[in-house]
């Protein structure tokens, strides 16, 4: 998947100042996720629903 024009984005927990954190990127039918302080390693894919399933556990703290 070619992510070079995608628009990522960091969690809004993120402080401005920090460079450690992750970012994501919407495409359709999959969210794409990368370090931010190791862009150029690329980026893990998740399907729309396990992206989903990630969120709602995660707001849930069901890991």
């Amino acid at each position: 998947m070619d992510l070079t024009t995608a628009v990522w984005r960091t969690s809004s927990y993120t402080n401005a100042n920090s460079n450690n954190c992750v970012e994501v990127a919407d495409a359709p039918r999959m969210s794409a996720v990368r370090d931010t302080k190791n862009r150029d390693l690329g980026a893990l894919l998740f399907s729309s629903p396990e992206w989903q399933a990630f969120l709602d556990a995660a707001k849930h703290d069901t890991f």
